[in-house]
Parts: C-alpha cells; structure tokens; sequence
C-alpha cells in the first residue's frame, strides 16, 4: 500500500467485528506511530489500551454527553486512550511558552500521533475513529490517568465489519490558495 493509498483508503470506522486485536499487532503500531513527529522531538504522546471490563465501563458510563459513542465503544475489541504528557510540548526549558500558542502544542502533537497511528493500523488492516466527545473527568478517574498527563482522545480500533465509501471532499481550488 502506498502512503497515498493509506492516506485516501482509510475511513472513520464505527462498526467492528468481535475479533480480537492482537497485542504483537497494536505493539507494532504504536511502534511506526511513535515516528510522528512532535514540538522540539518532546515525543509526550502516550497510549493506553484497554480491553473487557474496564472498556465496557467506560462505555457505559463515559458518554452522558453523546451516548452514541458509547455504543460504539462498546461493541469494539479494544479502545486506545491518547493522553499527553503535560507542560512540554510548546515550552521552553525554564517553563515559559516557545510561542503565543501557549500549551496548544500537545493538541497539535497529539493529534498528529493520533492520525499516525490511525493510518497504520489502517495499513495492517483494522479500522478506527477518533473520538473528542466524552465524559473527560470519567474516564480519567477510570484509567487511574496520572497528574501530569492529559486525555485527549479515544481511538476505538478492530477489525471493520463493512466498507466504508469516502465522503465528498472539497475541490483543492476551495482548499488552497497562493499569495
């Protein structure tokens, strides 16, 4: 698969087959997603995978906000927690801001991991979405996440039970301009 093919090939996905995701298999994609880059190479994304009980809670109790969800989660194999390591990506060394961004670096960082990790295990086979409506405070509690980390997104991962077709995309011309 070309990187243009895994780029225009891989779909949100929001219906999963039952079949487990193999632990060697997410291993090595977290492997080739830990080559997005990140601010200054600070590298703070990190993945929690969470499977059986503790993601059927999560589900369940994770989404008043937007319920659907939920659903989905509930009937995936595995769910990816994306959390960041706080106060470095955007900072400089004393603790100041590099830019007048602020903290919003570790968004943009984590949110290029994200889709790095979304489009290899695309390339080995398995379908995801990213997810930013949830119940924060909730899942954090639940995945015991530290003080100096950050969720930002789940990413349910398995195997698709259909094709999805793409979505009309805008035409470049509406897209890009030069100056």
């Amino acid at each position: 698969m070309t990187a243009k093919e895994c780029i225009m090939g891989r779909r949100s996905i929001r219906s999963f087959k039952s079949d487990p995701v193999d632990h060697a298999l997410l291993e090595e994609i977290v492997e080739e997603a830990s080559y997005a880059p990140s601010w200054k190479h600070t590298q703070i994304t990190r993945y929690i995978a969470v499977e059986g009980d503790l993601k059927q809670k999560i589900a369940q109790e994770g989404f008043s906000t937007f319920p659907p969800n939920g659903k989905i989660i509930e009937q995936a194999p595995m769910l990816i927690a994306v959390t960041v390591i706080k106060n470095r990506s955007g900072f400089e060394r004393d603790g100041s801001y590099s830019t007048d961004r602020g903290d919003g670096w570790q968004m943009y960082d984590a949110g290029v991991a994200s889709q790095t990790f979304c489009l290899s295990a695309y390339s080995h086979g398995l379908g995801t979405v990213i997810m930013g409506i949830f119940d924060r405070p909730v899942i954090s509690d639940l995945l015991q996440i530290p003080e100096d980390r950050e969720l930002v997104c789940l990413i349910p991962i398995g195997y698709a039970t259909e094709d999805v077709a793409a979505p009309k995309r805008k035409e470049v011309s509406s897209l890009l301009s030069y100056q």
